[in-house]
């Protein structure tokens, strides 16, 4: 793959992972159905390339269980931002979830026993500013701030997500690892979901299904293919881009214009994000996207 093309392919992965919030939104259906269907769409997606190569190992039944564990937190994470996209609408949504490189900072520091370095609260303090300013209020009757309250919950779920997938995922497909945590979130899902397939619309299934397919197999894809050519580095930049296109399309398509405020606000996460990714060594993995 050329340099051009694969930049290209890297740009397309971030637009497909900004447009989640949209087709959740699109879906009139319960948050804990969207995510059963989102599984089970990717799961239909990725099983023809979920067998390990010669140089990669199949998972143990250890590591299966740790990562049907880590696809706990991962439909956690979706379920808290299509309730976020549910209750204040894609913009806050993505926004509040774009918190997530705060919480990777504190969780490193916390979990792995790391000194936090100055850079790393900066890009904290940057977030929580950004936070700050995207709320409307700090009401928690009120659908907006209620709607972050969920997205910032979803980041928090992300990075954990992140975390647990960098300790576990080495050595294995990627497509893989992704196909064992969305089976784990179908089962899961099931159950709550099983007494509202019934009402699900045609329509509904369709977003659902682009969900599923577009932005989980396709934007996976996409990612890893990118990197055979690109260094990591650079694609957490282009992803750093995943609010903006998320925002760019819901003020197109819903009319989810936002105030100068939430531009000042956004402005500012999308800055932390960009920092975080300057600084991280390795970028995010295939897996720490969701």
């Amino acid at each position: 793959m050329q340099h051009r093309t694969a930049l290209i392919a890297l740009h397309l992965g971030a637009l497909l992972f900004g447009l989640s919030g949209i087709f959740g939104k699109l879906a009139l259906a319960a948050p804990v159905v969207i995510v059963f269907g989102r599984a089970l769409f990717a799961v239909a997606a990725l099983a023809p390339f979920a067998r390990p190569s010669a140089t990669q190992t199949r998972p143990s039944w250890q590591r299966r269980l740790a990562l049907a564990g880590i696809g706990l937190l991962l439909g956690g994470h979706w379920w808290s931002f299509f309730i976020a996209v549910k209750v204040s609408g894609v913009a806050v949504a993505t926004l509040g979830f774009a918190s997530f490189p705060a919480f990777t900072v504190l969780l490193e520091g916390l979990l792995f026993k790391e000194r936090v370095r100055r850079s790393e609260w900066a890009v904290v303090t940057l977030v929580c500013l950004g936070l700050v300013l995207v709320t409307p209020n700090f009401d928690f009757n009120d659908q907006a701030t209620l709607g972050l309250g969920w997205a910032v919950l979803s980041g928090l779920l992300f990075a954990l997500v992140s975390l647990s997938n960098r300790a576990t995922t080495r050595d294995l497909n990627p497509a893989q690892a992704a196909l064992w945590q969305n089976i784990s979130i179908l089962l899961c899902s099931l159950p709550f979901a099983w007494s509202l397939l019934p009402e699900v619309r045609a329509l509904d299934w369709l977003w659902i299904g682009l969900l599923g397919v577009l932005c989980t197999a396709l934007a996976h894809s996409l990612f890893v293919a990118s990197l055979r050519t690109l260094n990591a580095r650079s694609a957490s930049l282009v992803f750093a881009l995943e609010p903006v296109y998320g925002i760019v399309f819901a003020w197109w398509l819903f009319h989810e214009q936002p105030g100068l405020r939430m531009l000042c606000g956004g402005a500012l996460i999308v800055l932390a994000t960009l920092i975080s990714a300057r600084m991280s060594r390795h970028g995010p993995s295939v897996e720490d996207l969701g």
